[in-house]
């Protein structure tokens, strides 16, 4: 658990700094990412050489190297994408990749798809809360009629964006992280499923 502290930790810094200034600040994320990979290459180390117990290692939250390596790649690379196609901030690119390489990639793609699903769900409740359940509802229609129309999803160039609110990735990832390191997610599935 001492790593999942750790990630709590530089996760929850960066939730304060997105939400203070709109940024993910480079001097934690890039830090976060090469302690991340040191730290599992380390207990790989220490694991190999029998130093250490794996399954103490473990406890810590510790992964293998190459574990921690695929999750920086994985979610890096997904965040990428949304960069380039989406207009995601690059800050988000970072700290999503930072946390597949803490968490590996099987719990680093789950905590990003968890934070696109919390972060979507409280853009749409900000949004209701700004504009009212009327305005949003005819927004949403000329939106879909509008995509509809053309074939694809994007903005028709005659929305009024003063309702809109900025979307903060930060605070979202935050509780991503805890409901997967703490089994909520898979409680919510146990539920669902």
């Amino acid at each position: 658990m001492l790593l999942t502290a750790l990630l709590l930790a530089l996760v929850g810094i960066a939730a304060l700094t997105d939400l203070s200034s709109r940024k993910i600040y480079n001097w934690l994320t890039y830090p976060g990412i090469i302690g991340a990979v040191t730290l599992h290459g380390i207990g790989s180390l220490l694991a190999f050489v029998q130093l250490v117990d794996e399954q103490y290692l473990r406890t810590l939250g510790w992964l293998p190297y190459q574990e921690s390596l695929l999750g920086l790649v994985l979610c890096g690379a997904v965040m990428l994408v949304c960069y380039v196609m989406f207009g995601i901030g690059g800050g988000d690119v970072k700290l999503i990749a930072m946390i597949g390489a803490f968490l590996g990639p099987y719990q680093g793609l789950e905590t990003m798809l968890w934070t696109f699903i919390l972060g979507g769900a409280s853009g749409v409740v900000v949004l209701i809360w700004r504009l009212g359940v009327v305005r949003f509802v005819v927004r949403l229609f000329r939106q879909l009629m509008w995509a509809i129309s053309l074939g694809r999803i994007g903005t028709s160039g005659q929305e009024d964006t003063s309702g809109c609110w900025p979307l903060f990735l930060a605070p979202s990832a935050l509780a991503a992280v805890v409901m997967v390191r703490f089994g909520v997610s898979q409680w919510i599935s146990s539920l669902v499923g």
